[in-house]
C-alpha cells in the first residue's frame, strides 16, 4: 500500500513543475518542446534562447533533485529497504510509475489531446512529440529505468555498508 502511495506522489512530483512551467504562459515551457517549436517561439519574440536555456536548467535540476531525493527517502527511509534487490525493485517500480504517467498522461493525453500545451503560432508544427522523440522516450522508460534503479541501488548499497 505504501508503494502505491509513493507512486502517486512521484507522479505528482513530475506533474507539479509542468503545471508551474506553463502557468504564466506556455511559451515559458518552450524548453520542453522540440527545437523547431523553440525556434518559432523565439522568432515570434515570445521568449529568448537564453531564457529557454535558463528555464530548462532550473526545471531539470529542481525536478530531478526532488524526484531522486523523494525516491531515496521513500525506499530507504520510509520502507526501510536494504541490500540491492529490495531497493532495486522499489526504485524501479517508482521510476516505471513516473515514466508511464509521463508517457500516457502527460505526453499522450495532456500534450497530445488538450489545448493546454498549444503555443499559438506553432500549430503547424504539431504533433509536438514526433515519432522519433516518442520512441526515444519509450526506450528511456523501458531500458533507462532499470539502469537508473540499478545504479541508485548500487550506490546506496556502497553508502549504507
Amino acid at each position: 500500500m505504501t508503494l502505491i502511495l509513493e507512486c502517486i506522489v512521484i507522479c505528482f512530483i513530475l506533474l507539479l513543475p509542468c503545471v508551474v512551467a506553463i502557468a504564466n504562459g506556455i511559451h515559458h515551457a518552450a524548453f520542453l518542446f522540440e527545437q523547431d517549436v523553440q525556434e518559432r517561439v523565439v522568432q515570434m519574440g515570445l521568449i529568448t534562447k537564453e531564457k529557454i536555456s535558463r528555464n530548462k536548467k532550473i526545471f531539470k535540476v529542481s525536478t530531478m533533485t526532488v524526484m531522486i531525493a523523494f525516491v531515496l527517502w521513500a525506499v530507504y527511509g520510509i520502507n526501510g529497504a536494504r541490500g540491492f534487490w529490495q531497493p532495486f525493485w522499489q526504485i524501479y517500480t517508482l521510476a516505471m510509475a513516473e515514466g508511464l504517467f509521463d508517457r500516457f498522461f502527460i505526453d499522450a493525453y495532456w500534450v497530445g489531446h488538450t489545448k493546454a500545451w498549444t503555443i499559438p503560432g506553432t500549430e503547424d508544427l504539431k504533433p509536438y512529440i514526433p515519432k522519433k522523440t516518442l520512441i526515444v522516450k519509450w526506450l528511456i522508460v523501458i531500458i533507462g529505468n532499470p539502469i537508473i534503479a540499478a545504479v541508485l541501488s548500487g550506490v546506496m548499497l556502497l553508502i549504507l555498508r
